[in-house]
Parts: C-alpha cells; sequence; structure tokens
C-alpha cells in the first residue's frame, strides 16, 4: 500500500480551490451563490475525531504488543488496514471538499458587509480548518500502522542493491 503524498493532497486542494473559486465567480455573476451548509464543518470535524480516536487506539495497542504485557489485545493486520483505507480516502475527500469551499470562501471575503454572506465565509472557513484537521488525522493514522521495516531503507520487503 501507498503512503499518502502531501504534494497529491496539495494538489488536489488547489484544483478543487481555483474550479470551486471560478464557478463560484460565475454563478455570483447570474446573480446567487450556492451556500455552505453548516454541517460541513461538523461533519469534516467528526471524521477528524474518528481517525484519532481510531489512531490512538491502535497505537496504544501496538506498543501495548511491543512491550508484551499480559493483558495486550493483539491487532489485527486486515482491521489496522482497513483503517489505513479509510484515512486515506478521508483525507483524499477532505482536501477536496476543503478546496471547494475555499475558493467559495474567497469570493465571499468580497461582500462581508451582507450578515448571510458572513455567515457563509465563516462556515467555509471553518470547513477548511475542519478538513486540514482529517488529513492531519489521516497521516497520523497511516503513521501509526506502519510496519517496522518500513521505516528502514534496507528492510527485508526491499530488493538488496546491485
Amino acid at each position: 500500500m501507498r503512503e499518502l503524498r502531501i504534494r497529491v493532497l496539495a494538489g488536489v486542494f488547489v484544483v478543487a480551490g481555483v474550479l470551486s473559486w471560478a464557478g463560484a465567480r460565475l454563478w455570483t455573476s447570474l446573480g446567487t451563490l450556492p451556500s455552505v451548509p453548516l454541517a460541513a464543518p461538523i461533519v469534516l470535524a467528526l471524521i477528524a475525531v474518528v481517525l484519532l480516536a481510531t489512531a490512538l487506539s491502535l497505537r496504544s495497542r501496538l506498543k501495548a504488543q511491543r512491550e508484551r504485557r499480559p493483558e495486550a489485545r493483539g491487532v489485527d493486520p486486515l482491521m489496522a488496514a482497513r483503517a489505513v483505507v479509510f484515512g486515506q480516502a478521508s483525507a483524499l475527500v477532505a482536501a477536496l471538499v476543503a478546496g471547494m469551499y475555499g475558493g467559495t470562501g474567497v469570493v465571499l471575503l468580497e461582500s462581508l458587509d451582507i450578515p448571510a454572506r458572513r455567515d457563509q465565509a465563516i462556515y467555509a472557513g471553518f470547513s477548511v480548518l475542519a478538513g486540514i484537521a482529517v488529513i492531519a488525522a489521516a497521516l497520523f493514522l497511516e503513521r501509526v500502522c506502519r510496519l517496522p521495516e518500513d521505516d528502514e531503507p534496507g528492510g527485508p520487503g526491499t530488493a538488496p542493491a546491485a
């Protein structure tokens, strides 16, 4: 399984932000703007909390297993792999959604004197922050679930140098 690349997530964020900004500008020229739902930052924050809780749980279980504590519960490798895949998918979606709301938020900054638009800009800003939290939690989860030989350049999974 490949690691998440920050460049890929940043690229998704930037492309989504630029397309969303252009779409929002066009939509504003027609006289209206799609709204940013209040639930957007809440849902993203909940996903970040779930990812962080999963990472902390797995980290403590793996630590207990490494220290060979008698009460240590093992970690099913398939469950850990599923957690990592969930984290990676969440990070990609969060980068996309955060970019979309970021682009819309930039357009909304032009009309902060209108109370409804100001509220939408705040929701968009919190959505971007919550999206960044999801990405950070997913990267932490991925780091926790990394196999020990993945950290060593000449580990058992690598080919010998010629």
